[in-house]
């Protein structure tokens, strides 16, 4: 039987036995406050927004205007009808979300703050070249898009992509886009989600508040 629980001012619904990660992201718990601060009078992508949480926390703190993308069918419908209980107006778009930003660039879109929550892009060490090339272009196109002052919230669940190599593949990004930033901040994971000393595999999570800047 769904739950229903309160973030921010905003109701969610969420159902805790069939749907992904209980129904939300609860490692993601302290940053939505963090980051519907930062909404008021701006232009909101969110990527990767699965049920909606980012965009509606930062709808409801008075953002401008709110785009949600979500590639699964199942989870874009709960945003909707989270965005509907609430009473909020999002504008929520089932598409892959590389290709959302591909589109968004050509049709000259442009955005004050961009979300990334994307899922973790690999399991395996093997895998971490790809990873590292996902996270590149991710980036890439949204610093394509960013106003010229500019947010991003960035996170990363991929355990073997680290703090260090999550900041120079976000730099190897700003390059690439010919554009400069400073890091405000950064997000570690819940105090319910603890880091244990004796098992890495526990410090999964990461994030950063980057903000652009004049290109010097």
């Amino acid at each position: 039987m769904p739950a229903e629980f309160d973030i921010c001012g905003v109701k969610f619904s969420v159902d805790p036995l069939n749907a992904q990660k209980t129904g939300f992201y609860l490692d993601q718990m302290p940053h939505y406050a963090a980051v519907a601060a930062l909404a008021l009078g701006r232009r909101i992508l969110d990527c990767f927004t699965n049920q909606g949480a980012f965009a509606l926390v930062c709808a409801r703190g008075g953002a401008r205007e709110t785009i949600g993308v979500e590639v699964q069918s199942g989870a874009i419908e709960v945003a909707r009808e989270n965005s509907r209980r609430n009473q909020l107006p999002i504008r929520w778009v089932e598409q892959d979300a590389f290709a959302y930003l591909r589109s968004a660039e050509k049709a000259g879109a442009e955005f004050d703050l961009i979300i990334l929550d994307p899922p973790s892009f690999t399991k395996t060490k093997s895998r971490l070249q790809d990873a590292i090339r996902g996270y590149r272009e991710l980036h890439l196109r949204a610093f394509k898009l960013l106003s010229r002052d500019g947010l991003l919230v960035t996170f990363s669940c991929s355990h073997h992509v680290t703090d260090t190599i999550l900041a120079d593949t976000v730099s190897a990004a700003l390059i690439d886009a010919r554009r400069s930033a400073r890091r405000l901040r950064r997000f570690e994971q819940a105090l319910d989600h603890p880091v244990l000393p004796n098992l890495p595999e526990t410090e999964y999570f990461k994030g950063m508040l980057i903000e652009m800047m004049a290109n010097r």
